[in-house]
């Protein structure tokens, strides 16, 4: 056996900036959110557009409530 430190890839070693990420990925939600008022008819569009700005802020909140309950490095 070599070692007993366990395998890793890079990013994990060097994590990204969480906080841009966050910011990103609401900026993102509300950017979706303000394409509603575009020039289309049907309401699908609507739906997407609500969907994955849901989604997103989905993603932020569980990763926030992860990381607060420890389940996160």
């Amino acid at each position: 056996m070599a070692g007993s430190e366990p395998v890793t890839s890079p990013d994990q070693r060097k994590p990204g900036h969480r906080k841009a990420g966050q910011i990103g990925a609401v900026l993102s939600a509300l950017a979706l959110l303000a394409m509603i008022c575009g020039n289309h008819e049907g309401k699908v569009e609507d739906i997407w557009l609500v969907g994955l700005a849901a989604l997103l802020l989905i993603i932020v909140i569980g990763d926030v409530v992860l990381r607060r309950n420890g389940l996160r490095s």
